[in-house]
């Protein structure tokens, strides 16, 4: 036997019209004609292997094809309302055997229908009572008007339209029972009827297979109807080949009809701004819209979704997820959006049953549970959540565009790959969600909308571009962004940066002075004990925090006010300042003098980086931002050290600073002498006088034993501040020694 691969050109993977139409080719051919029937993607079409020629492949679907019974009487437009509609009329009088499926399904569509369509038609007739016809006489029609007033007329029409509802409201259940064949596979993509009885209808098909004045079924009758004889022996119409050969090869054809295709193919949408003119017309290939809806057969919703206690009805069908603005930069309302849809790309040759089997079980999974949400399913996706052999997914949303029309926009592609530092992200999964609670909530103010955002958005490139220590921070200065908006009372019910684990100390190391000097600020403490890690941490000085420094301190319902915290997240130099004065004051309640902070053994600051600090070319703002969210790090759990800086090359230190820096250490210089420290010389660096302050340094110093080998220092008030804020980055005792050699040079052998 042999096999043809023909290349359908005319089947690209956007928009979703086509997509879906290769799918339909798929399965129409493998059901109808050839079960082996097998095919991919590549090179941004399908490809289709099949026993048949080019030319046995296009007289099928003109001779032998059979469309599925398309058929939606919950809605009103499919034309089971209305008396001998143009659309569906035909075909149910039609006596072509390729529509004999359509006719049998039109008669079980029939049977629920009669008494709802006595009750659809005496409301019309009631209505029908009030409206102006041709022929009337002023008086008629006078009467007419007068009757929409009348009290009786209007008990009358509203118990006729109650009788209606209720019928129609009961429709789903005895289709549900009775449907049987390829017209019940197309209700099951078209909505999802729980024990409840109440439908819930996947994104995929709008409402039950309608999408606001568009019915689909209907227009697809129609369709059906230009392609081919209905009203004889249901041959293909003059201009089916040459559409056909648009549809599957893209090749040019003219003629074709106008017509509205929803929101599966915007950009022929029609409308303003479409064409060269103020306005356009739509227009659309039957063909392509006949087989769009027959591949969306394939996406009928399954227990699996259903049955996922995370999984709302909205997302019942294959691959749906909720809606969520992120990781794209045309965001509209989100509120308005139905969801999304993640189309599965393969580049292996597959057959029918494979995909009904994919498709089935619709598994995109974080251990356990079912990805619901983008930020969930790029996650997976990195983890290798989807083993089937997929390459990507293509992302599309249902929006509101161009009005309050819905359209499938494409949102971009996602490659299947591995990502082994996706699982950091887990570290923020609870805090996420918790976050989108918040911002969903209709009082929530829009800088925590916009900041939740930021952050997904931020996650969300981690997880689908290369790994780089540039987007890993990315989301730790977003983390710490949101987290100053919680401190301020605003959606702190989500809590603080839940604990984060020591991996992303090496996710986001990107080997700068201002990372190095984060850390060092980071996991900054009174100190560290060896059991139970950091203690008095520093966040206590950003973040209102209960014991433990996990969640926040709460009073009547509010979050507490905190004397500790004292970093406002504004100027980092000040910051930096009011954190080291906060320690002092708190240390002299203690009866002791001196500044306790010490970072993680092997994480304190270097001089050469503190140098750079002091001569003002180190990025504060970023420090800062990164140290906060740092100070989640589980400090206890981390091993190992920051990458050391001596081969930066000596540091270029000022004298004077040297002195205060000497002049504000959380423990003895050795075991003989203690400089202690004097809290008026950090008030003075704050003030911006470095004269005074280094004058109280030099003091300490020498009633200490050292030898300064200064007797004064000067700086200017912006050095002066700066010289406040390098206090705030611990050091460690080898530092301090080698910084108290430069007063000692004479004892330098002895030191060492």
């Amino acid at each position: 036997m042999t096999l043809h691969v023909h290349h359908l050109t005319g089947c690209s993977p956007v928009p979703l019209a086509h997509y879906l139409k290769a799918l339909g080719i798929l399965r129409l051919v493998s059901e109808q004609k050839d079960p082996a029937a097998r095919g991919w993607w590549q090179d941004e079409h399908f490809c289709l292997m099949t026993e048949l020629t080019r030319e046995a492949l296009e007289t099928f679907f003109l001779e032998e094809y059979a469309p599925t019974p398309f058929l939606s009487p919950w809605n009103k437009g499919s034309g089971f309302f209305a008396i001998n509609d143009p659309a569906l009329g035909p075909i149910e009088r039609s006596s072509a055997e390729r529509l004999k499926q359509f006719r049998l399904g039109i008669a079980d569509a029939r049977v629920p229908l009669a008494e709802l369509a006595r009750a659809d038609h005496a409301v019309r007739a009631l209505k029908d009572r009030t409206k102006k016809r041709s022929g009337m006489s002023a008086a008629e029609a006078a009467s007419a008007r007068s009757l929409r007033d009348d009290s009786e007329y209007k008990s009358e029409l509203a118990a006729a339209e109650r009788e209606f509802k209720r019928l129609k409201a009961d429709l789903f259940s005895p289709c549900a029972r009775t449907w049987r064949g390829a017209h019940r596979e197309w209700m099951d993509a078209a909505l999802v009827l729980p024990e409840s009885g109440n439908p819930a209808f996947p994104s995929l098909l709008g409402t039950g297979g309608n999408d606001g004045r568009i019915d689909f079924t209907n227009n697809a009758m129609q369709h059906i109807a230009r392609l081919f004889d209905v009203n004889g022996s249901g041959a293909p119409n003059e201009r089916a080949h040459r559409l056909l050969c648009d549809a599957l090869w893209s090749e040019p054809a003219s003629g074709t009809p106008s017509g509205a295709i929803g929101q599966f193919l915007p950009g022929s949408a029609g409308g303003a701004n479409s064409t060269s003119g103020p306005s356009g017309d739509a227009f659309v290939n039957p063909w392509d819209f006949v087989m769009m809806l027959e591949g969306s057969v394939l996406f009928s919703a399954r227990s699996t979704r259903r049955l996922d206690p995370n999984a709302t009805a909205s997302a019942s069908a294959p691959f749906a997820v909720r809606a969520h603005p992120v990781g794209y930069g045309s965001r509209g309302d989100e509120k308005a959006a139905r969801g999304e849809q993640w189309m599965p790309v393969w580049e292996r040759p597959c057959g029918l049953s494979e995909l009904r089997d994919l498709l089935g079980e619709a598994r995109v999974q974080l251990g356990q549970q079912l990805a619901y949400r983008p930020v969930d399913v790029a996650r997976a996706l990195a983890r290798l959540g989807v083993a089937r052999g997929l390459r990507s997914f293509l992302r599309y949303g249902f929006l509101e565009r161009n009005g309050q029309s819905n359209l499938a926009v494409p949102l971009g592609r996602l490659p299947v790959l591995h990502r082994p530092r996706a699982r950091l992200i887990d570290d923020l999964a609870p805090w996420l969600q918790r976050l989108q609670r918040e911002a969903r909530d209709k009082s929530a103010p829009a800088r925590l909308i916009h900041a939740e955002r930021r952050l997904s958005d931020a996650v969300f490139s981690a997880l689908t571009h290369d790994d780089q220590p540039s987007l890993w921070q990315s989301v730790l200065r977003e983390a710490a962004q949101t987290e100053t908006i919680l401190a301020s009372g605003t959606g702190y019910k989500a809590g603080p940066i839940p604990p984060l684990s020591p991996e992303w100390l090496k996710a986001a190391d990107d080997g700068s002075i201002e990372w190095r000097l984060a850390c060092a600020l980071g996991s900054a403490a009174a100190e560290y004990d060896q059991r139970r890690g950091p203690l008095d941490p520093v966040r206590h000085h950003w973040l209102p925090l209960g014991p433990g420094a996990r969640r926040f301190s709460e009073t009547d319902r509010r979050l507490a006010k905190d004397v500790r915290v004292v970093m406002a997240g504004r100027d980092p130099i000040s910051d930096l300042a009011a954190l080291v004065q906060r320690r002092v004051i708190e240390s002299s309640q203690r009866g002791q003098r001196s500044l306790p902070l010490v970072a993680a053994p092997g994480w304190e600051a270097s001089t050469h980086d503190l140098a750079e600090l002091v001569a003002g070319r180190v990025r504060l703002d970023i420090v800062t931002v990164l140290a906060c969210a740092l100070m989640a790090v589980q400090w206890r759990a981390v091993r190992g050290s920051s990458p050391r800086t001596d081969a930066f090359g000596p540091a270029a230190l000022d004298e004077g600073w040297v002195s205060i820096r000497l002049a504000a250490l959380p423990w003895p210089l050795d075991g003989e002498r203690t400089v202690p420290l004097d809290a008026t010389m950090l008030r003075r660096l704050q003030s911006g006088d470095a004269i005074g302050a280094a004058e109280i340094a030099l003091r300490r110093l020498r009633s200490a034993g050292l030898r300064p080998p200064i007797r004064c220092a000067m700086a200017d008030a912006g050095t002066a501040r700066r010289w406040a804020a390098s206090l705030a980055f611990p050091i460690n005792r080898t530092t301090a020694r080698r910084l108290a050699r430069r007063f000692e040079p004479e004892t330098e052998k002895e030191i060492r």
